[in-house]
C-alpha cells in the first residue's frame, strides 16, 4: 500500500467528530505544493530540542499523522452505534484524568480486526479493536482498558519514543530565520525530520509496545482514572485475568505488553471510589452496544 505522504496530516483543517474519529479527514489528503508545507511553519519563531518542547497544537498533529499511518495498517469498524459509545466510556475517563482535554480532545475509532490490541497515538487518538472488545465483559472493564490508552496520552508516552536527533532536526528548521522562505533543502530536511518522528511512534505501538516501566505506569494511572470517574479500578485486574488466559493465541498486546499475571501483580489491591455504585443501565448499555 503506497504510504501516505507524512505531512499530510500537518496541514489538514479541521477535526475529528466527538462522536468517533473522522477516517476520510484522516487519509483523503495529499501534500500537493511548498506552500502547505510553509502553512505548518507560520508563526514558529525559536529553537527547540525535544519532545518537552512540542506544543500541545504540535503534538495533535504529529497524533493526526500517526493515526493515519495506523489506518493503513487496520479497517475501521464500521460501526458508529459501537464507535459512540466506546467513545463515551473514553471521554469520561479523560475528564477524570490529569489530562482531561487536549488540543482537539480525544477520538476514538473501533478496529476491524479480531487482533487483541488497543493503541493511544499523541494528541489523543485511541483505538480499540473487536478482538480486544470481544475480550471485555462489562463496562467497567472497558472503562479500565480506555483509561490506560488516556494514561498513555497525559503522559506523552508516544512523543518520548521520538528519537532527539530528528526533533533537533525539525526544530533547527522550524526556528530558523529564512521561515519565510525555505529553501529545498531545508524543505526535505524538515519532511524527512517528522516523517521519522510518526515512524517512530507508530513502531513502538504498533511493532514493539512501550517498555514495561511505561505500560506498568498507564496501568496505574489508569485504574486511578477509572476510579475517580467512579468505576470499578479492581475491573482492570479482573480483565487482565481474562487476557492472561488468552495469551497463547499470541499478536497483538500479547507480543507488545508484559505479561497479564505481571501487570496484575504490580497493580496490587484495587477499590472503588466510597461513591461508586453497581449499576445495572451500564450493564444494559454495554449489552446493547458491544454486540460482536
Amino acid at each position: 500500500m503506497k504510504r501516505l505522504a507524512p505531512l499530510l496530516i500537518l496541514v489538514l483543517g479541521g477535526c475529528a467528530s466527538l462522536q468517533s474519529l473522522d477516517v476520510s479527514s484522516l487519509t483523503g489528503g495529499r501534500i500537493n505544493s511548498n506552500v502547505d508545507v510553509m502553512k505548518v511553519a507560520k508563526g514558529v519563531n525559536q529553537i527547540r530540542k525535544g519532545f518537552e518542547d512540542i506544543s500541545e497544537s504540535e503534538e495533535h498533529f504529529i497524533g493526526r499523522a500517526v493515526a493515519a499511518q495506523v489506518l493503513t495498517r487496520y479497517k475501521p469498524l464500521n460501526d458508529p452505534a459501537l464507535n459512540l459509545y466506546a467513545q463515551k466510556v473514553a471521554q469520561a475517563v479523560a475528564l477524570a484524568s490529569d489530562r482531561p482535554a487536549t488540543f482537539k480532545g480525544y477520538h476514538l475509532q473501533v478496529l476491524d480486526t479480531n487482533e487483541v490490541n488497543a493503541f493511544a497515538a499523541p494528541g489523543g487518538f485511541l483505538f480499540v479493536t473487536k478482538g480486544l472488545l470481544k475480550l471485555v465483559k462489562s463496562e467497567d472493564e472497558l472503562a479500565c482498558v480506555l483509561a490506560h490508552e488516556v494514561a498513555h496520552v497525559a503522559k506523552r508516552h508516544g512523543l518520548k519514543t521520538i528519537q532527539t536527533s530528528r526533533l533537533t532536526s525539525a526544530f533547527t528548521v522550524l526556528g530558523s530565520e529564512a521561515a519565510k522562505s525555505y529553501t529545498p533543502q531545508q524543505m526535505n530536511q524538515l519532511t524527512t525530520a517528522f516523517e521519522g518522528a510518526v515512524e517512530d511512534v507508530v513502531n513502538k505501538l504498533v511493532v514493539n509496545g512501550y517498555s514495561r516501566d511505561k505500560e506498568y505506569e498507564a496501568d496505574r494511572f489508569g485504574a486511578q482514572y477509572a476510579r475517580d470517574a467512579h468505576y470499578d479500578p479492581g475491573a482492570l485486574k479482573t480483565f487482565l485475568a481474562r487476557l492472561e488466559k488468552s495469551e497463547g493465541s499470541g499478536g497483538g498486546m500479547f507480543k507488545t505488553h508484559p505479561a497479564a499475571a505481571k501487570r496484575g501483580a504490580e497493580l496490587g489491591s484495587l477499590t472503588p471510589a466510597s461513591a461508586y455504585k453497581r449499576s445495572s443501565e451500564r450493564g444494559r448499555r454495554f449489552s446493547a452496544a458491544v454486540q460482536l
